[in-house]
């Protein structure tokens, strides 16, 4: 089980290292097998707002862009088909370096001097996708460091969860181990639930199938979603947990999944509860 650091202390106080927590918790029982550091050395991405965007005099598949990141503007060659004047996006400065450790350098592309590189997904290591470049929401500014913003440089612990502690199978989890060993308070996941239109039971109807394996199982109707990709950072803290990001709906329930240890039971021979129409004359 795979525990961004930077997730972990959204729930328990962690004034040590990444190392002396690691031996922390092996020491209790709890293995961290490795401390890994998927984005170790990455620095200088920053979110750029794409000013301009002019064809490349020299190729006809590349464009000039100029953008602005804060306190400059530059000009950078970019091949990527996606890139539109207004965008925001990540930008990588000559001298900066992008997770995995490559260092950007100026360079002159077909006769043109390009200072820096736009991103895609992949190259931030953020998701597989590697077809355009990544398209920053509006909760980012230009200059904003994304390294820090996303917390790529968050170290991950990769722990090893023996059968007997299934209660360490979530951050949570995990985080109340860190509370114990520390004596620091434990701070559960808040939220608000805001109901509204016709109650549920009209829809469907829950029924559970044993209720000796399956005490309780609850359902709850959502309706209107607008499918679309989840936020940035909580994508990258999927990707840091060894998930792939689909989609918001995909990804929002993988991340509560992660969170609090409700991961669907490997079972698939069980069928413990299932959610079905309401029969003729239910309520």
């Amino acid at each position: 089980m795979k525990v961004p650091l930077s997730w972990l202390k959204d729930y328990v106080e962690i004034s040590m290292g990444a190392e002396e927590l690691a031996d922390l918790l092996t020491g209790s029982g709890t293995e961290v097998a490795a401390l890994l550091r998927p984005g170790e050395g990455a620095k200088g991405i920053l979110a750029a707002r794409v000013l301009d965007v002019r064809p490349h005099p020299g190729a006809d598949r590349l464009s000039l862009c100029e953008v602005e990141w804060g306190s400059g503007r530059d000009v950078v060659v970019c091949g990527a088909p996606n890139v539109v004047k207004g965008m925001l996006a990540p930008l990588v400065r000559p001298g900066s370096v992008l997770p995995g450790g490559m260092k950007v350098r100026e360079a002159r592309i077909r006769g043109e001097l390009s200072r820096g590189m736009l991103c895609s997904g992949a190259e931030l290591g953020l998701n597989d996708d590697a077809s355009g470049i990544l398209e920053l929401g509006e909760e980012f500014a230009p200059g904003d460091d994304l390294v820090e913003a996303l917390g790529m440089a968050e170290p991950v612990l990769d722990l090893e969860i023996t059968p007997n502690r299934p209660d360490c199978l979530s951050v949570v989890g995990i985080a109340r181990e860190v509370a114990v060993l520390t004596g620091q308070a434990l701070r559960q996941p808040s939220f608000r639930l805001r109901e509204e239109g016709d109650p549920a039971e009209e829809e469907f109807a829950v029924e559970i199938l044993d209720p000796d394996l399956c005490p309780r199982y609850v359902a709850r109707l959502i309706e209107m979603v607008d499918i679309r990709p989840a936020p940035l950072w909580m994508q990258y803290r999927l990707k840091l947990a060894g998930l792939r990001p689909i989609s918001n709906v995909v990804d929002i329930t993988n991340y509560v999944m992660l969170e609090t240890g409700q991961q669907r039971p490997r079972l698939p021979q069980l069928a413990l509860g299932s959610v079905q129409p309401p029969s003729a004359g239910a309520p």
